[in-house]
């Protein structure tokens, strides 16, 4: 019993000391609004303004569509907002999105978090995203271990990573 007992701490204490490869990763997801009866395969609910408002699981836009990023002081005063350059594949993809979607809800998840949400009113076809709240210091050294920075060579960002 006392072996076991011993074992299991040891394990506990083992995990703690490791760290997790997750705590390490940045997740940046867009997700559109669904629909109830799209089915929580498909979309979950989200509380947006005080009311319930379905999203879809499946990302339009995710970190491997992100080339660069620049973060700024939200408005909120305590946290950041962060701009996003996306790829040549994402912007065309968010234009896309963004033409056949006006009107619709689009919400930004960091590591899971729901963040910000905006409602589509024109094309994007710049390729630029806005997260404007909610986003910590941490997950901006996170962005800047995987992410150069708008304006950075690839030169600079590898030699301060």
């Amino acid at each position: 019993m006392k072996r076991s007992i011993l074992a299991i701490l040891l394990l506990s204490c083992l995990n703690l000391l490791g760290g997790s490869k997750k705590d390490d990763r940045l997740v940046v997801q867009f997700c559109l609004q669904g629909a109830e009866s799209d089915g929580q395969k498909i979309s979950i609910p989200q509380q947006v303004a005080g009311q319930q408002v379905f999203f879809r699981l499946s990302p339009e836009i995710a970190t491997k569509d992100i080339v660069s990023f620049r973060p700024f002081p939200a408005e909120d005063g305590y946290s950041y907002g962060i701009m996003l350059q996306l790829n040549t594949a994402g912007a065309n993809r968010l234009a896309a999105v963004t033409s056949a979607n006006k009107g619709r809800l689009f919400m930004a998840r960091l590591n899971g978090r729901p963040l910000d949400v905006v409602t589509i009113d024109k094309t994007i076809s710049d390729g630029i995203l806005v997260i404007w709240q909610g986003v910590t210091t941490r997950e901006i050294g996170l962005a800047d271990k995987i992410i150069p920075r708008i304006g950075q060579s690839p030169q600079e960002w590898r030699k301060k990573k």
